[in-house]
């Protein structure tokens, strides 16, 4: 079926790359509007008490969007100062879409000034009925008319426009990174292979993968809420699974064409081509996207959007895989170059490339390569012991950042308004017996530093400001705060409770993900030894591929806690730790390390079945006993390894490229995703396929073929 397929595209190479024209165009033109209504997901669920405290609050007295303004640098009770003051704030009251204004000159809210005088805060509210893009438009005139009060230093921030310069930050450093890896990728992959035209293929084939997965997602767009999150991972997955699929078919082709007779028509070869990389290709997609369609299952406002998104970035680049590349090939064949074995990455079978050297090491010595590098990985994720999640900030965004600039004049200058306490809702009267009970037992609790009653809720609830203790870095959201609240819903108060606030939403994400998350990956580690188990006709080798994966992908986290959480290198990736990791950052280093990672151990244990099958093909290996299956199963690796490394070397170097484009963006986050992936690809193509690999599958010998009901050598 699959032979047949590359005929047909051979014939129809033109109206096929035509078509694909098309696609390109439309998801250029339209697949960008993805970007503008892309959605940033709830990590709560509604049932979750944090969020039930906010919705009861909101119902109860709506708050709209807050602009926060440090003016400092001067006394700020200076006549002429005042003055000039009072007019500008006056204009900003009268602005349309605001409802309030807090400062020390019209309102009188001397909380809000520095002790010494010398600065003050000045906060104004946003109609809460007006939708975002009013806000944001009503934010910029009232920082446009506050940059006018004659104080020396005027800094404005507050959550929507940290929000709105975090998106907009993460949008250039998405466009900027991609921009300048698409360049180095071709120059790369040109050098790699040997000519232009044939390092654009994969780069054409790339492209081609993301435009239809991001048209997909601007047509679900229309139907539905889409996340922030499906559309992060259609960019990087779909980038990284395209450019693998397009030098699998690329290297196969060559490999068919140079073992063709002279004169063989190209259409055949291309049908030799897809019959085998083309069973590759749809195998390594389904296998992706049978285990991310399993996070559905979960029903998980995280995981869902995640696993959306994946199945969209693997269904554009098998597609592209199985027809975009084949194509290109056929249009360009003439231009490309022969196999190169002795190149060091030219992406051909060839016995001196980087993982058939490592293979061959490893096989010499198994047992010392095994222990070396499972201890290697091992030490690399004892920093997860010590991992931190928490909600990304204004302390994430770049060091020049104006809202960044802002929290910062803040937390340095007005400490208490810098404090973020916890909301608790008594499900008792405002002036009843209980409430007061409940704030007593509540000012009892180690690390509470203050209790105060706040408005009366509709509906017999009374509302607390618990004020904690900040931990030693004087962070409000810090593990001691994070316990703080679990230990109050876990105390006696004598009446029911709802306790929520920033740190307690915090708290609820990390509890539910730590519920969910291992159900997710026993969903996706489960379905993936399924389909590996089909391919390879095995059940040791999917169960092996799962356990090497886990153990990479808990080594690259160790890596990145160190790096991001305790600031191991900041300065060299110019960034200032904050002490922490983006809630998301685990989920999305999952999703796109366990595809590449899958990706690459499909290449290879295919091609090492389809040796190890030739092998007993050969009708005196049948008759010989299992020292001579332990010889073929050891040739069988080596050649399997020697005929699909050099690929699977050349595309981790090429997606490698592209993830360092990445860490080269301002946003933490971004770097996070940037510096985590180019550490799991370096980690895998070299550790766990290199020496993991070979090693484990020569100390298993036959028995890696081993199935229920079933000899090796059937």
């Amino acid at each position: 079926m699959l032979d047949n397929l590359g005929r047909l595209l051979h014939r129809w190479r033109r109206p096929v790359l035509a078509a694909w024209a098309v696609l390109v165009v439309l998801g250029a033109v339209l697949g960008g509007s993805v970007f503008d209504v892309a959605e940033a997901p709830d990590p709560l669920r509604d049932d979750a008490e944090s969020a039930q405290v906010a919705q009861l609050l909101e119902d109860a007295d709506p708050e709209g969007e807050l602009v926060v303004a440090v003016l400092s640098g001067a006394d700020i009770y200076n006549i002429d100062l005042i003055d000039q003051a009072t007019r500008v704030l006056h204009d900003v009251r009268d602005l349309p879409d605001v409802v309030e204004v807090r400062d020390p000159w019209t309102t009188g809210a001397q909380d809000l000034v520095k002790p010494d005088r010398t600065g003050t805060i000045v906060t104004v509210e946003i109609d809460h009925t007006v939708d975002r893009d009013r806000a944001l438009a009503a934010a910029a005139e009232i920082e446009e008319a506050l940059q006018l009060v004659g104080m020396p230093e005027v800094l404005v921030g507050g959550p929507l426009l940290a929000e709105e310069a975090f998106g907009e930050q993460a949008v250039q450093d998405a466009a900027r990174g991609e921009g300048i890896a698409v360049l180095v990728l071709v120059v790369v992959l040109a050098l790699a292979l040997g000519g232009l035209v044939v390092g654009l293929l994969p780069v054409a084939t790339a492209l081609g993968s993301v435009s239809v997965a991001l048209l997909a997602l601007a047509g679900m767009a229309r139907l539905t809420a889409v996340s922030e999150y499906a559309v992060n991972v259609v960019t990087l997955l779909g980038l990284g699974l395209a450019v693998d699929y397009a030098l699998l078919v690329l290297g196969r082709f060559r490999e068919e064409r140079a073992a063709a007779p002279r004169g063989t028509d190209v259409g055949e070869v291309l049908g030799r081509t897809l019959a085998t990389s083309g069973r590759t290709v749809l195998v390594s997609g389904l296998t992706v996207a049978t285990a991310l369609a399993g996070l559905l299952v979960l029903r998980d406002p995280v995981l869902s959007p995640m696993a959306v998104g994946g199945l969209v970035a693997v269904a554009g680049a098998t597609l592209t895989g199985l027809t975009l590349a084949p194509a290109l090939v056929a249009v360009s064949h003439a231009r490309i170059p022969a196999p190169a074995p002795r190149r060091l990455l030219g992406g051909t079978p060839s016995a001196h490339a980087l993982l058939p050297r490592l293979a061959r090491l490893a096989q010499r010595r198994p047992w010392p390569v095994l222990l070396g590098c499972t201890a290697l990985l091992l030490l690399l994720s004892t920093p997860l012991l010590a991992l931190d999640l928490r909600n990304s900030d204004a302390r994430t965004l770049p060091r020049d950042s104006e809202p960044r600039l802002t929290q910062a004049a803040i937390e340095a200058g007005f400490p208490d308004q810098d404090e973020t306490p916890i909301t608790v809702l008594v499900e008792a009267e405002f002036s009843s017996q209980e409430t007061a009970d409940a704030m007593a037992a509540l000012a009892g609790i180690p690390g509470v530093v203050d209790v105060l009653l706040f408005d009366p809720v509709p509906g017999e609830l009374s509302q607390l400001l618990v004020e904690p203790e900040p931990d030693a870095a004087g962070d409000y959201d810090g593990p001691k705060v994070q316990d703080l609240v679990r230990r109050m819903r876990a105390a006696d108060l004598g009446v029911d409770v709802l306790v929520g606030g920033p740190t307690a939403e915090l708290v609820d994400t990390r509890d539910a993900l730590a519920d969910r998350a291992p159900w997710a990956i026993l969903v996706v580690a489960v379905l993936t030894a399924l389909l590996l188990g089909r391919l390879t006709r095995s059940v040791v080798v999917p169960i092996k591929a799962v356990a090497l994966n886990m153990l990479s992908l808990c080594a690259t986290l160790g890596v990145v806690v160190a790096v991001f959480q305790w600031g191991w290198g900041s300065s060299l990736l110019g960034f200032d730790s904050w002490g922490a990791l983006d809630v998301t950052t685990p989920l999305l280093l999952f999703m796109f390390a366990f595809g590449l990672s899958m990706d690459y151990h499909v290449f290879l244990v295919a091609r090492i079945r389809e040796a190890w099958d030739e092998g007993l093909a050969r009708p005196r290996r049948k008759r010989e006993g299992p020292a001579d299956l332990r010889v073929l199963n050891d040739e069988a690796v080596l050649t399997g390894i020697t005929a699909s490394g050099p690929v699977v070397t050349l595309a981790a170097v090429a997606i490698g490229i592209v993830f360092l484009g990445f860490a080269l963006g301002e946003l933490i986050a971004v770097k996070e995703i940037g510096v985590g992936m180019t550490v799991a690809v370096l980690l895998d193509v070299t550790i766990v396929r290199g020496l993991l690999l070979p090693a484990s599958m020569t100390l298993l010998g036959q028995w890696n073929w081993w199935l229920p009901g079933r000899s090796a050598t059937d």
